[in-house]
């Protein structure tokens, strides 16, 4: 038997054939080609030994920039393959390219401030543009599966809130959706009331969805090689390829250096075609992500869909380096490209230089949705599931506005929606963008309230001024506008919100508990200013007894987050990353 047969056979040797060959090289390196040094770190060595014992880690943990905890070791163990064949150990070493892209952590987040706590006395008026976007919940997911607590401007309250089903009623006559409000004491705070207000959309089958004319724009630049990249790209792309029915139609643009082509508007009978333009992407080069977008909406214009749904779906990490690349630029391109009557949803792809406040904001401008795809599950999730609401719209430009009765709240505060905020003249102006609610898309908005007589945030003023009193009975009056899919005027429509007895928080429904106790867990991932003592066990706790059904376990999935978050907190091992 040869010494290569016993390495081979003997997976145990591996690892010190890895460090031999490693010593080796070292010394070469110091005595024939000075001017190249490679150092190799420790965590670095112990992944070229595991992939020569024939183990494949989670990829996103070969490029954090933290010391490895026990979550994301556990959570690479669960991504291991259990039947990789048999490899000669020295192969990894001889390819640094199966480690694919890595980058230095540079991901952009926008700064978000917590909204203000208002009097009721001086700002008795709320209003914001609805939000169905759920990208920051996965990336939270992400990051805490990796082993780190997130930026705080990673967590955004109201999509975390935002990313699951509720049970709201559905909605009946001529509005396309449904209203519905809920009072319940607030979990974290004995003195204050939490407002619940619900939004449940029409639903749409599959089958009922208009005809679709899709362009699927994907980045195929350097940064995408590697496994969250473009691989987890193309297997997302062929789960909604799946759902394809014979009216629709699919192109595929793609971007590196340059902007191309690569499938033509094509029938969605034609799904082995489409796969096989899907799988022949490979990734490599610079990022010209604005010729890209040209170069799809120019696409999407040409196979337009009068009546029928028309939408960019961008898949990149964000990362843009050519042609125009600053923010603000690419989100006005978005919002005047929105006027051809394309919409364009992001779909956020990879770590480190991953830039998250692009990936947001060109869906806001573009009158589309944002989701971070973390894992396949997630994929199905939005493209499979939830399809319906992904691509189908109901009502466009939906605003929101509060009016707080004085005579029964002193204050009040919105939970999240920070960058979603509007003037109080904005509500009633058709000219002003809002955001979009997608077939079946439930949206919940939270508002914390002082009622008259509690105890509140604010010191009372000396020398405030009578107010005249609001109407007994309501704690607020309520207003929605919308407008149809295809445009037009916008429509109103408004109901007060009875005062009521505010429910024990123990005794509300399954719904509000759930949401309260995400809404806490934002929080507290943040800064927890207005949590007081209500820790993350709390909110475990809050969340575990208002799982309800949860069919597909995501409930249950986020209980076991607050509990990962928990022991990340802990001093031995808490893994922030830098803002």
């Amino acid at each position: 038997m040869s010494s290569i047969t016993v390495l081979i056979r003997q997976p145990l040797l591996a690892g010190f054939g890895a460090t031999l060959v490693l010593g080796l090289a070292a010394c070469s390196a110091s005595n024939d080609e000075p001017a190249t040094s490679v150092v190799v770190p420790k965590a670095a060595e112990s992944k070229m030994k595991q992939e020569a014992l024939h183990e494949e880690v989670d990829a996103n943990a070969s490029y954090s920039a933290q010391p490895s905890v026990v979550a994301g070791a556990m959570e690479a163990r669960k991504a291991m393959p259990q039947n990789m064949p048999m490899i000669a150990p020295a192969a990894p070493l001889a390819d640094s390219a199966a480690f694919g892209y890595q980058d230095v952590y540079r991901e952009q987040y926008q700064k978000i401030e917590s909204s203000p706590v208002q009097a009721v006395a001086q700002q008795p008026v709320s209003t914001f543009s609805i939000d169905v976007d759920t990208g920051a919940y996965a990336n939270v997911r992400r990051f805490l599966n990796d082993g780190s607590l997130p930026p705080k401007d990673a967590v955004r309250l109201e999509e975390l809130v935002n990313y699951f089903p509720y049970a709201y009623p559905k909605p009946d006559g001529d509005v396309p959706f449904s209203v519905a409000t809920e009072l319940a004491t607030t979990p974290w705070n004995p003195e204050t009331r939490l407002l619940r207000v619900a939004i449940k959309a029409a639903d749409l089958s599959a089958a009922e969805l208009p005809p679709a004319n899709l362009v699927f724009l994907v980045d195929v630049s350097g940064s995408m090689d590697r496994r969250e990249g473009l691989p987890m790209v193309q297997s997302t792309l062929k789960l909604l390829v799946d759902q394809l029915r014979p009216q629709d139609r699919v192109a595929l643009v793609t971007y590196a250096g340059n902007a191309s082509v690569v499938l033509e508007s094509t029938a969605g009978s034609e799904k082995a075609k489409i796969r096989a333009a899907i799988d022949q992407l490979t990734a490599g080069g610079s990022t010209a992500g604005e010729s890209g977008i040209q170069l799809a909406y120019q696409e999407a214009q040409k196979g337009m869909l009068k009546g029928g749904i028309n939408r960019i779906l961008l898949a990149t990490d964000g990362d843009f380096n050519v042609g125009i690349s600053d923010f603000e630029t690419l989100k006005q391109l978005a919002a005047d490209k929105r006027k051809t009557g394309v919409s364009l949803t992001t779909l956020g792809f990879g770590t480190d230089n991953y830039n998250e406040q692009l990936m947001e904001q060109l869906a806001d401008a573009g009158d589309g949705n944002y989701a971070y795809i973390d894992n396949l599950r997630e994929a199905r999730k939005v493209l499979v599931d939830q399809l319906s609401s992904t691509l189908a719209v109901v009502a466009k430009d939906v605003k929101i506005q509060v009016e707080f009765n004085p005579a029964e709240v002193s204050e009040y505060r919105l939970l999240g929606y920070e960058n979603r905020a509007l003037k109080r003249e904005d509500f009633s102006n058709d000219k002003v963008d809002a955001g979009e609610i997608g077939a079946g898309h439930t949206v919940t908005a939270l508002y914390e309230v002082v009622p008259v007589g509690a105890k509140g945030w604010l010191e009372p003023l000396r020398y405030a001024q009578a107010k005249e009193q609001g109407k007994a009975g309501e704690i607020a009056w309520l207003r929605l506008r919308y407008k149809a899919p295809e445009g037009g005027a916008s429509k109103l429509v408004e109901r007060p919100i009875s005062k009521g007895e505010a429910t024990p928080i123990a005794k509300a429904s399954d719904d509000l508990r759930f949401a309260a106790a995400v809404a806490a867990f934002a929080q507290q991932l943040k800064d927890a200013k207005y949590t007081g003592n209500f820790g993350l066990a709390d909110s475990a706790k809050l969340a575990r007894g208002a799982k309800g059904e949860d069919p597909f376990g995501l409930r249950g999935e986020f209980v076991q987050l607050v509990e990962l978050a928990q022991s990340l907190q802990t001093p031995q091992n808490v893994q922030v990353r830098a803002d």
